[in-house]
């Protein structure tokens, strides 16, 4: 129990930056998707005219 509680005091730090930085991203990889999807429709329109 105490070698848990001291690799998570050990890499607590990490782990929240790294949920942190996953949190900020995920709206942005949305964002990307939908642009990417946007333009995938764009495409497709595009060569029926």
């Amino acid at each position: 129990m105490e070698e848990l509680l001291a690799s998570v005091a050990q890499n607590g730090f990490s782990i929240a930056v790294a949920a942190y930085l996953l949190i900020r991203m995920e709206s942005r990889v949305e964002s990307l998707s939908q642009a990417i999807q946007e333009l995938r429709l764009a495409i497709v329109e595009s060569r029926v005219e």
